[in-house]
């Protein structure tokens, strides 16, 4: 379905008033709902919610999940806004969220990197262990937008990331972008538990199909990138094809970089400073410490 086609049945959806204060419900709270607690505010039977919400999700306006339970009884369905509209309709889209942590970084000094991971650890924190640790993983990627879609092979499992929530920021800043992204899936990895990440390896972000390649069972601390905290993964090293030169997504997508497990395109975000997040080959941002230390 193209664009205009997607707008026009949200547009229908949200036509009815009844059907648009229940779409606001979902919208405006923190959390994902259930269908009696949207019955008990809008004042109607369980079966019209139920229709209402039936529309609301074939128009891609609410994501519908089930409850996940630790206690006897049939497991509830459950309501949060889609991610990809609620930015267009006057919800909390991603950027809010994008700015949060950046602003975050900042503040602390800290890169984009270990910001993810801290906010990837938060989150899993908050999503609590499960006996399925790679779904929690894949379902948190789909709320953030990223519509993933899962290819198993063996341990090894790869999402292909259909969409870029970021895509702006990501086309003219993608090591900043890129290593965040990273850092999250790292911190979801980590503290979900029983999952590592082995790479992210990104495309031009208005085209998508960034894919992020996951392994099954726990991962090893290893010495973080600058000499840090155990549990920080060093930055690998490509050895094969050309580094990344200036311009732009498509410039450096097409000098065909290439990583050292099988002639994959070489993962940018493994090609930054880990200090300041610039693309090593285009130099160090003001004031990095990195930059600093190899001039010395």
């Amino acid at each position: 379905m193209d664009v205009d086609a997607s707008l026009q049945q949200e547009a229908r959806a949200l036509g009815d008033p009844t059907r648009h204060r229940i779409f606001r419900l979902v919208a405006d709270a923190d959390r994902a709902v259930g269908v009696a607690e949207l019955t008990e505010q809008v004042q109607l039977n369980h079966n019209a919610v139920r229709q209402h919400l039936a529309v609301l999700k074939a128009a891609h306006l609410v994501v519908e999940a089930l409850e996940e339970r630790t206690r006897p009884g049939r497991p509830r369905l459950l309501y949060r806004v889609h991610p990809e509209v609620a930015e267009r309709w006057e919800g909390a889209g991603p950027y809010p969220w994008l700015a949060g942590l950046l602003a975050g970084a900042i503040r602390r000094q800290q890169p984009p990197r270990q910001v993810g991971r801290q906010e990837g650890h938060r989150r899993a924190a908050l999503l609590g262990v499960t006996d399925d640790p790679l779904a929690q993983l894949e379902a948190e990627m789909a709320r953030r937008g990223f519509r993933p879609r899962r290819l198993e092979r063996g341990r090894r499992v790869e999402f292909v990331l259909e969409r870029c929530p970021f895509a702006e920021v990501a086309e003219t800043d993608p090591g900043t972008v890129c290593q965040l992204h990273l850092g999250l899936a790292e911190g979801l990895a980590e503290g979900l538990g029983a999952l590592s990440v082995e790479r992210l390896v990104p495309r031009d972000p208005r085209r998508a199909g960034c894919r992020l390649v996951v392994r099954r069972g726990l991962a090893a601390a290893t010495p973080g990138p600058t000499g840090g905290a155990p549990g920080e993964p060093v930055a690998r090293e490509h050895h094969a094809g050309p580094a990344p030169g200036p311009g732009t997504m498509e410039d450096r997508a097409a000098t065909g970089l290439v990583d050292d497990e099988g002639g994959e395109e070489a993962c940018w975000a493994h090609l930054v400073c880990p200090g300041c997040g610039a693309l090593l080959a285009e130099g160090h941002r003001p004031g990095c410490e990195e930059g600093s230390a190899e001039g010395a």
